[in-house]
């Protein structure tokens, strides 16, 4: 309450600090008054005081006579003096008709002029004024000193300074304002009790909500649709609005009487009196049923008597039916807007379309769209229709079934919703034949069956037609009217945008597929190092730009290759495409993996350059990649990695262990070399690849997800690649959130007996001794009808070792599935292949190599390089 008073919200709180400030300007006034009045009769006071000295000194005997005394100083200085002191002034001054001092307090000021008008007093008047004297602010008087014959001979002052004028005053105010700090007190506790009292009444309320609250309180109680009764505890009525008047019929004067005067029924009378508790009690009156709602007032210690609310439910119930039915139908409304549409699937969309009228709106619900739509084109009008999905409240009604082709007539409501664009309500199948010359016995069990009435409505989004959609009825009796024909074009202009969408979906990731299925290896490359099993699971969500390889190298060496471009869609596809193209590129150069990576690193940063658009948004590609070499010869798998998991490696005991590869960043962000990491394989083991759709997803992170790619591994000890992909793959969901990339390589050994290697010396006689050599190995393999065309490629090869390497040289032969000569050095140079002129003596070795071999090249070691030739097999 004090604090709703101070405030001075409340009506309290203003009456409160009203009475307060009128207070205390009272007494701020009559201290002022007081002050001032007392001021003013001080300062009356000192001029009468001031006169009365003045005129005495001035009508002294001897003052005139001194006054032309030789001396005047001499004879009137003691005597102004001794009159000051005795009088109390603060100075007694005689001076000439000129206004020059003959006497004064301070000596220092005799013979000097004197501050004050004395024109009046020279004329034989008196002169009192406030002026600015010697010794501070004053109260002085100016008189004559006349002769005998009453010439003015001198003149005489007399005053008293403004601070001892004030004293008086001063002393008294700390008793005046005392006092009027109690009459504040005093007036401020009385005002509080009475403020006090105020807010209890008014319940601390402000002027603004007391009159808000009345006009809110007579709004509600002639605006409600609802009769409010107010009885006292006597039983008698206090208030009825204007809608309790016409519930019941009350006369004019009803307030005020006793509720059993009213003549209402003895039931609803006898309610009213007792004020007991009711709750929606209905009550007939007159020829209305009223829910009666009853409560005290007096629960929270409010006045006795109760509080009663009537409601006509016979117009609710009238209104109630067509209530429902509106909610249902906003309901169903709601439920299209998060049921149709919930996958970009043009079959599903239809079908939840189909799903949703049943048994709700219709009996039966077919979609019809065209073949073309469900492919992911645009509509060709005049072509068949499929029906894409079917609903009904039982199994065999004689419909088309879902899949068939169908060709409407062109009387048929059908062929007109989808010639026009306009929806066509048929309420009397039985009396319209427009629908049935196409298929007349289908159409008759269709009659048969019960069904009486249709609507069809167009599947439009924009100026496309892409289907029609029908709602049947055979067991509700009553035709469908325009109110649920608006519903039936609601709910299929709703599916009509998510059909188009899941097309346009489908078109797209058609396209994405095609692209990317055209991209992707379609068929393993021959070789004999590794035996592979691989696996691709696009996205649920649409094509990614996950992506893998195989290929073989130069001496049986077959690289892996598998990566990850971020993103989904064609732009992630052509990236891929892109890239896949760039290592086919790279390996055949036989570059280490470390290299190879640096420049797929390279080439992404340009992709992202080129790519940038010109208002600076800039479009970062990213991709990330796994490249690992396996030599069958040394079994040694030489790998790096640019931000890829690592592979796994399942040995041939089957323990499963994860490759500790340096992980290096990801492609495309420059600036940090790759590491590579090198392992010696047993005879069996198996390499896993994989990306970051097989172990990772919104469900789990990517530890969680390789212990589970473990286990799966440990599980399949000695399995082959193609049961080990199956395994790995089993334990994904059905529709992974991101592609999946998966290559299992077993690897194989090339064993001594086929593998053949020599030292050679620098010089040239030795070349003779290589090919007798070679000649002997290939006759122990059988491959004597290759003697020749080797025993030519490798002296050449190895005659331009001796002449433009270093040693130590070294020849290797392989016979696997091609046969593979190798001369190695430890020079850098490269041999180069050119045309020799007729007049030149050399320059044709190289190309005779190139004319007997299938394939050769040049590959860089540490060591050096070695120049290699490959020869098919008979």
């Amino acid at each position: 309450m004090l604090r709703s008073a101070v405030t001075g919200r409340s009506v309290a709180g203003q009456v409160f600090l009203l009475q307060v400030v009128i207070v205390l300007l009272l007494v701020v006034s009559a201290v002022v008054a007081q002050v001032l009045q007392v001021r003013n009769d001080t300062d009356d006071e000192a001029a009468h005081r001031s006169l009365a000295v003045a005129e005495a000194f001035a009508e002294a005997p001897g003052t005139a006579a001194a006054l032309r005394s030789p001396d005047p100083t001499a004879v009137l200085q003691p005597r102004a003096e001794a009159v000051r002191r005795a009088t109390g002034v603060d100075f007694v001054v005689v001076m000439n008709t000129d206004g020059v001092r003959y006497t004064h307090p301070k000596t220092d000021r005799i013979g000097k002029k004197f501050v004050g008008s004395i024109g009046p007093a020279v004329a034989g008047g008196t002169v009192t004024e406030h002026v600015e004297g010697t010794i501070g602010p004053l109260v002085q008087v100016v008189v004559p000193v006349k002769d005998r014959g009453g010439k003015v001979v001198g003149l005489v002052s007399a005053g008293i300074t403004t601070a001892h004028v004030g004293g008086r005053a001063d002393r008294q105010l700390p008793l005046l304002l005392a006092a009027a700090a109690a009459a504040l007190v005093l007036a401020t506790a009385g005002t509080a009790l009475v403020s006090r009292r105020l807010v209890r009444q008014t319940h601390g309320l402000g002027p603004y909500e007391m009159t808000r609250m009345y006009e809110h309180h007579d709004a509600v109680l002639h605006a409600v649709r609802e009769g409010v009764l107010i009885v006292g505890g006597d039983g008698r009525l206090l208030l009825a609005n204007d809608e309790a008047h016409r519930l019941l019929g009350l006369p004019e004067d009803a307030e005020r009487r006793s509720v059993l005067e009213l003549g209402l029924d003895e039931e609803t009378a006898s309610l009213l009196a007792s004020g007991r508790v009711a709750t929606d009690e209905v009550h007939l009156v007159k020829d209305r049923l009223l829910a009666i709602n009853q409560r005290p007032t007096d629960l929270r210690g409010g006045p006795a008597g109760s509080v009663t609310t009537l409601r006509d439910s016979t117009e609710l119930r009238a209104l109630s039916g067509r209530a429902e039915v509106a909610r249902e139908r906003l309901n169903m409304l709601y439920e299209a807007g998060v049921g149709i549409g919930t996958s970009l699937d043009v079959t599903r969309t239809a079908e939840e379309l189909a799903r949703l009228a049943v048994p709700r709106f219709a009996d039966f619900a077919t979609v019809d769209l065209f073949e073309a739509v469900l492919g992911g084109d645009e509509p060709r009008p005049g072509t068949a229709l499929v029906r894409a999905a079917c609903a009904g409240i039982r199994e065999d009604a004689p419909l088309y079934p879902v899949g068939e082709r169908i060709r409407f007539a062109a009387t048929s409501p059908q062929a007109h919703s989808l010639a026009t664009g306009q929806s066509v309500a048929a309420p009397r199948l039985r009396g319209t034949s427009g629908w049935r010359p196409r298929d007349l016995e289908r159409s008759g069990e269709v009659l048969a069956y019960g069904m009486h009435a249709l609507i069809t409505v167009p599947l439009r989004a924009g100026s496309l037609v892409l289907g029609v959609a029908n709602f049947w009825r055979s067991q509700t009796s009553q035709p469908f009217d325009s109110e649920e024909l608006a519903l039936a074009e609601e709910l299929v202009a709703r599916a009509a945008v998510s059909i188009d969408n899941a097309r346009r979906y489908t078109r797209e990731h058609s396209m994405a597929v095609t692209l990317q299925r055209s991209l992707l290896p379609r068929s393993l490359p021959e070789q004999g190092a590794l035996d592979i099993a691989y696996r691709y699971l696009p996205a649920q969500s649409g094509v990614g730009g996950d992506w893998f390889d195989v290929l073989p190298l130069s001496g049986a060496r077959v690289a892996l290759v598998v990566g990850d471009v971020v993103g989904h869609g064609l732009h992630a596809a052509a990236t891929m495409g892109r890239l896949r193209t760039a290592v086919h590129n790279f390996s055949s150069l036989d570059l280490p993996p470390d290299e190879l990576l640096g420049l797929l690193d390279e080439l992404v940063g340009r992709i992202d350059q080129d790519e940038t658009p010109p208002e600076g948004g800039a479009v970062v590609t990213g991709a990330t990649c796994l490249y690992a070499v396996y030599d069958p010869v040394s079994r040694l798998c030489t790998m790096a990695r640019a931000g890829h998991p690592p592979p796994a490696l399942v040995r041939p005991d089957g323990g499963v262990e994860f490759v500790d590869l340096p992980a290096g960043p990801p492609l495309g962000l420059g600036g940090l070399p790759f590491e590579t990491a090198e392992l010696e394989l047993p005879e069996g083991s198996r390499l896993v690849l994989y990306t970051d759709g097989l172990v990772e997803d919104r469900e789990r992170d990517i530890d969680e997800g390789l212990e589970l790619l473990g286990d799966a591994l440990r599980r399949a000890p000695g399995a082959s690649p193609e049961e080990t992909c199956r395994r790995v793959l089993d334990r994904l969901p059905n529709r992974p959130s991101d592609d999946v990339a998966l290559i299992v390589a077993r690897t194989r050994v090339l064993g001594a007996d086929r593998v053949a290697q020599w030292q050679v010396p620098s010089d040239p006689a030795a070349v003779s001794r290589v090919r007798a050599s070679v000649a002997r190995q290939l006759a122990d393999w059988g491959l004597d009808e290759q003697a020749f065309a080797t025993e030519l490629i490798l002296s050449e090869l190895v005659t331009n070792a001796i002449r433009y390497g270093r040693g130590p040289i070294g020849v290797r032969l392989l016979r696997e599935r091609t046969l593979i000569c190798e001369v190695s050095d430890r020079s850098t140079t490269s041999p180069h292949l050119r045309y020799a002129a007729s007049t030149d003596e050399g320059g044709r070795g190289l190309f005779l190599v190139a004319q007997l071999a299938e394939r050769w090249g040049t590959r860089y070691t540490r060591q050096g390089k070695i120049i290699w030739a490959e020869q098919p097999l008979p």
